[in-house]
């Protein structure tokens, strides 16, 4: 790999982490009531957006829907299977139970993200589009869900309230 090449999988990597912490950043100011201050980091992390895109485009990484969710397919397959598992064991060791209970949570969503990639390969892979569903996020850790949501989320058992659509 090329220094340009690993300069830009940097870049691109700094930027998404960037908008990651200004939004949560932002979230605590608007807990504060400091609104204005909150959209500052939310503006700011749109940028930050616009440039880890570009990076990623740059590596040449994006290619046409099949291949992107492969991808995606492979992404969420090392994460259930690996990371995640690796991180759950480490946590464990180390007697850091926060960390333990964050890891599973995620690992468990991460399973179904993967399912819903597998789901929308066979759609595409067929020539179409994936069906027009409503889908819904939990707020609390991020699983996802078609259809009607639950009472409570089966990965972090919150109230259904706790879910937003998209």
């Amino acid at each position: 790999m090329s220094k340009t090449q690993e300069n830009l999988k940097a870049a691109f990597a700094g930027e998404s982490q960037a908008n990651r912490r200004y939004l949560a950043f932002a979230k605590v100011a608007e807990a504060e009531g400091k609104t204005n201050l909150a959209k500052l980091f939310r503006v700011v992390a749109e940028g930050e957006t616009i440039h880890a895109l570009k990076h990623l485009n740059n590596t040449g990484e994006v290619k046409d829907s099949i291949e992107n969710i492969k991808v995606a397919i492979a992404g969420e397959t090392y994460e259930t299977e690996t990371m995640y598992p690796g991180f759950i064991g480490e946590a464990e060791a180390e007697g850091n139970g926060a960390a333990k209970i964050g890891f599973m949570g995620t690992n468990g969503v991460e399973k179904t993200h993967k399912a819903a990639f597998e789901k929308a390969l066979e759609a595409v892979e067929g020539g179409n589009d994936i069906p027009e569903t409503q889908y819904h996020i939990c707020s609390v850790c991020g699983e996802l869900f078609e259809g009607d949501v639950p009472d409570n989320c089966p990965i972090c058992k919150a109230p259904k309230e706790k879910f937003y659509s998209i």
